[in-house]
């Protein structure tokens, strides 16, 4: 055979192998944006969900309540309703977790999120605030908190309840804005080129940080993470 035809059909055979390689992994790269995006909705639902079934609880508990103070306000007992309006609200500020900090798509992805940490008993102290003008997209804001708070709600499901605890702080700090999210650990970390990595064996496995990251080099913030025994923290500068 001619040599010129063998080195022809080699040539070609290479790059349909190529071809071929590259078709493959795509598929898998798509495969994979898929999985993610359904996990996404599958856990925005759960969010969507949990915070409708604590508000049909909340409106029952109310009726409940407004009967029982209607009842003392009918019988005269004046001190009794006091002291239970005051253990009302004292139960009220336990409970509640609202946050409200002007910026309407973070305040619904903060209380989405906290509203899950709260039903898999995990303890939350949350304080928030964000200036009225902001450097980085509300987009951008929400994928980086709601993957900060998932990564920490991971972290704790793999220990007892009372063990469990996120620690939640944004605010204008000069003239960036400043996140920092605390939890509780299990003390198993994976670290490699001077950072994290993610400890997830599932397929979804590191997205959250990369996202975030992702996020912080597109305005050229700054991110340190550290880990104290059972306690990991993130803490992030933005400019404004």
């Amino acid at each position: 055979m001619n040599p010129y035809i063998v080195i022809l059909l080699a040539v070609f055979a290479v790059l349909a192998a190529l071809y071929g390689a590259r078709l493959y992994f795509r598929h898998i790269v798509e495969q994979q944006i898929s999985r993610f995006q359904n996990d996404l909705t599958h856990r925005h639902c759960e969010e969507v969900e949990n915070m409708y079934r604590q508000t049909r609880g909340w409106r029952h508990d109310f009726k409940n309540h407004l009967q029982t103070m209607l009842a003392y306000l009918e019988m005269g007992q004046i001190e009794q309703l006091e002291r239970y309006m005051h253990e009302l609200l004292d139960d009220y500020n336990h409970v509640d977790i609202t946050l409200k900090t002007g910026n309407t798509m973070l305040d619904a992805i903060l209380n989405s999120k906290l509203s899950m940490l709260k039903a898999r008993e995990i303890r939350v102290d949350a304080t928030a605030s964000v200036p009225d003008i902001l450097s980085v997209s509300d987009v951008d804001l929400c994928v980086m908190i709601g993957n900060l708070l998932d990564n920490a709600m991971e972290a704790c499901l793999k220990l007892p309840p009372q063990d469990r605890f996120v620690r939640l702080y944004i605010a204008k700090a000069k003239d960036n804005l400043y996140l920092y999210v605390m939890n509780s650990a299990d003390g198993s970390y994976r670290k490699a080129f001077g950072g994290y990595l993610s400890t997830k064996t599932t397929h979804n496995h590191g997205y959250g940080l990369q996202r975030i990251d992702k996020v912080i080099r597109k305005y050229k913030g700054y991110c340190n993470r550290q880990d104290e025994g059972n306690v990991f923290a993130t803490e992030i500068l933005l400019p404004l």
